[in-house]
């Protein structure tokens, strides 16, 4: 019997334009290296919510993920809201998967500009 528990792991990138190729390439890193810093199989996934923030409208971070193995995994795309000075251009990631890890041993994944988002947290 396995002690899996369904965990959340989170992460946030940047893109510096809104293309859909900027676009798949930040949510294809940031999805890969979410997988790879955890230990993460594709069975292990769960569920997949992904945001961007208003001024990423060219193309949704969801075909991005099924461009890499996402495909038969539930993904929800959704706006994040238009708070006033907060950071442009940014799609943020909520995984829900099942591990073995404990909650503090999730390595949660900011890439480019968004490590500013959460700089409490190490590389």
């Amino acid at each position: 019997m396995t002690s899996a528990k369904i965990r959340a792991v989170r992460g946030a990138t940047t893109c510096a334009v809104d293309t859909p190729e900027e676009i798949a390439e930040a949510t294809q890193e940031l999805l890969t290296l979410l997988m790879a810093r955890n230990q993460l199989d594709h069975d292990d996934v769960v569920s997949v919510i992904l945001t961007t923030t208003p001024d990423l409208t060219s193309s949704f971070p969801a075909t991005a993920a099924r461009a890499v193995g996402f495909g038969d995994i539930p993904l929800l795309c959704a706006s994040e809201i238009a708070v006033p000075g907060s950071m442009p251009r940014c799609v943020r990631v909520l995984l829900h998967v099942y591990s073995e890890a404990e909650r503090t041993d999730i390595h949660h994944v900011y890439l480019r500009d968004a490590r500013s988002l959460r700089d409490d947290l190490p590389e």
